[in-house]
Order: structure tokens, then sequence, then C-alpha cells
């Protein structure tokens, strides 16, 4: 069992203007569903295509089917509802998403028609042989969009013992992970940000003065997910990828891993972490101490921006990791996806991979 691999990618690729386009007509009703999805189907066919090219050895459908990273998949559990706001509950440095969000408004579940497992099933049809990596939000990003990030969080009867609503969110991701399992999926990414707010000493300050523990909710944010791991087959690698926020080219927290290492790398059964490492923001190596037996991607080179960065330098820093972490447990990624949003990135698709191209160069001569 190989994944996550020596070059590997976090997920999300800039869209197509045809895709774009077709989500437009969609919204504005000059296409239908079906039509919709006809031409979802072609431009994802053709990112395999180009993703098998540039030798990926998993393949994603650079969630083209989505607005968010998370929202959607969020929107189709049980017992949520999606709300429109007047603004989006975090605040990108620049540039800001669509004010969407949800709400928790009965019994969390995971529902056997969720719309992500059909187009799972698609991914397998056109990947032939290659790997295919399915991408979701963590557990924790449901919790903390609708109790945390939200001020103004009243819980409904059932979820007044918050300990009860997180163990229904992990029961949910039971069902969820052993769906996409059935389905056939031997590679499942989490992809969380809290993790991101976290480390921010600002983030920390802002919510202690809300009377929120970070630390405690760190550590029941471990919890749930390792509850949710419970359903995990032996044969199936998870992984979790933790940003600073990916819109636009724009973030929206800074610090390093040190406030979570201990808790999350220490106790998190995880196989592996795609972790953020493109800028001073990320910080040190230092708190990769903490790391058990799970593989750590870097993710060194930046999808911000298109630059590319210096192979020896890239080289020199993970040589600099593998003072916390064996060579053999260590891999390289970009930072994060291109397209967290449909928007994506400030770059070209030709520029994005470039940026591929140069992670699997780097790590061929590295692990080779």
């Amino acid at each position: 069992m190989n994944a996550p691999y020596k070059y590997d990618i976090v997920g999300s690729f800039l869209r197509d203007k045809e895709i774009k386009q077709a989500r437009e007509d969609f919204s504005l009703g000059k296409i239908n569903q079906s039509q919709l999805e006809e031409i979802e189907n072609k431009s994802i066919e053709n990112l395999v295509n180009e993703e098998k090219a540039v030798g990926l050895k998993a393949v994603t459908d650079g969630e083209f089917r989505r607005a968010f990273w998370h929202l959607d998949f969020l929107w189709d559990l049980k017992g949520v509802e999606k709300v429109a706001v007047e603004h989006f509950s975090i605040a990108f440095k620049g540039h800001q998403p669509k004010s969407q969000t949800l709400e928790i408004v009965d019994k969390i579940d995971f529902p056997e028609d969720h719309p992500f497992l059909k187009h799972f099933k698609f991914m397998q049809r056109v990947s032939g042989e290659t790997e295919v990596k399915q991408c979701i939000p963590s557990p924790s990003m449901l919790h903390l969009i609708c109790c945390i990030r939200e001020e103004n969080y009243q819980p409904i009867e059932k979820y007044q013992d918050n300990d009860v609503l997180l163990k229904d969110i992990a029961y949910a991701y039971q069902k969820a992970i052993k769906a996409f399992y059935n389905a056939g999926c031997r590679y499942l990414q989490l992809d969380d940000t809290s993790w991101g707010e976290f480390c921010s000493k600002e983030k920390r300050e802002a919510y202690k003065a809300r009377e929120i523990d970070v630390d405690e909710l760190a550590k029941k944010y471990v919890d749930m997910i390792n509850l949710a791991l419970e359903s995990k087959p032996d044969d199936m690698v998870i992984t979790m990828h933790i940003c600073r926020g990916n819109f636009r080219s724009t973030w929206f927290t800074s610090g390093g891993y040190e406030p979570v290492a201990k808790t999350l790398f220490g106790n998190c059964h995880v196989d592996g972490f795609f972790l953020e490492y493109d800028s001073e923001r990320a910080g040190g190596f230092e708190p990769l101490r903490y790391i058990q037996n799970q593989k750590v991607v870097l993710g060194l080179v930046t999808s911000k921006d298109a630059k590319l960065e210096n192979k020896d330098e890239i080289i020199k820093r993970i040589h600099e990791a593998e003072k916390y972490v064996p060579l053999n447990q260590l891999a390289l990624s970009p930072q994060c996806g291109f397209a967290s949003t449909e928007e994506g990135n400030l770059l070209t698709k030709e520029e994005q991979w470039n940026k591929v191209k140069l992670v699997k160069e780097i790590a061929e001569e590295v692990w080779q």
C-alpha cells in the first residue's frame, strides 16, 4: 500500500471555461441538471487524462462538480440546511467567497444516496487502472462552521449536549467511510482548516475572548475523527490535509503547527498528513517531532502563484524535515489544491501543470 505517494496532489484543479460557463448557465436556468452533468463529465474525463499524462499515481475529479471544497459535501448530509448569509464566515486577505453556509437543523447522518458516491463511481469508470483519490471535508469542519465560527450558534434540542453532536458527526462519517469503501475507494482524504485556525495566535485569542477553550476543542476533534476512523478497513488509506485558507490565491490564518502538534500528530489515527509548508506562515518543521508512524506529505510547492520554486531549495527543506521524520515517511505535494473554490487561484492551467511536474521531478530525485 503506497498512498500517499512520494509525489502527490491535494485534490482540486483549475476549471476550464466550458465547465464554468455550464455552471453559470445552470444557475440561470438555461440548461438542466443532465446537460450540466454531461459537460462536467467531459471536463473531468479530460482532466483525468491530463493527470495521467503528468504521471500522477492517484487522480481526482479536480472537485469540478463543487462550488466549494467543503460545503457541497456537507450540504448533502442529513440534518443540515444550506443558508445564505450576508458575509462569509471567515475573512480572506483580499477577495471574498460567495456568502453561503449551513446550519444543523436535525440529527446528523450520511445518506445512502449522497451525490459524492455517484461522482466517485464515475471516476472509477474513467480512471481505468489508475487509483482514484476521493477528497471530502473532515468531520471537524461541520462542527467548526456551525458551532464555533458562528457566534450566535443556538443548538437544537437534540444537541444541547455538544458531545452528542460530536458523536453523531463521527457516526455519520463512519457510514461515509464504509460507503466510499464499498464503492471501491481505497484512498480517502479529509480536508481540514480547523487546525490552521487553532495554530493562529490571533484566532486563538479571539476564541478565548468568547470563552472557547481551543486546546480542549482540539482534543474533542481528534477524538471525533478517531471515532469516525474506527470504521476504516485495513486496506484503505485515509489522510488529512491541513491548510490556512486557499481562495483566489489568498489565505486567512498564520501560525506554525506547535499549538496543535502534540494533540494532532501524536494522537490522530489517520495514515498521513498533507501539511502546508510553502511559506513562513506555516512555521518550521520542529512540530513534526510528534509524528508517529504516519506519512507526512510536505506542501513545499505553492499552488497560489505561478513562479516555480528553486529545486535545490525544496530538496534542502525536505532534508531539514528529515531531522524530525525519517525520509521514507516523507513525501512531496503542492501545499493545497489549485481551486479550493470554483473561481480558482491566480495562475494558468499550464502554470498549474508545471507545478505538478516540478513536484514529480523533485520527488523522483529525492526518493529515487
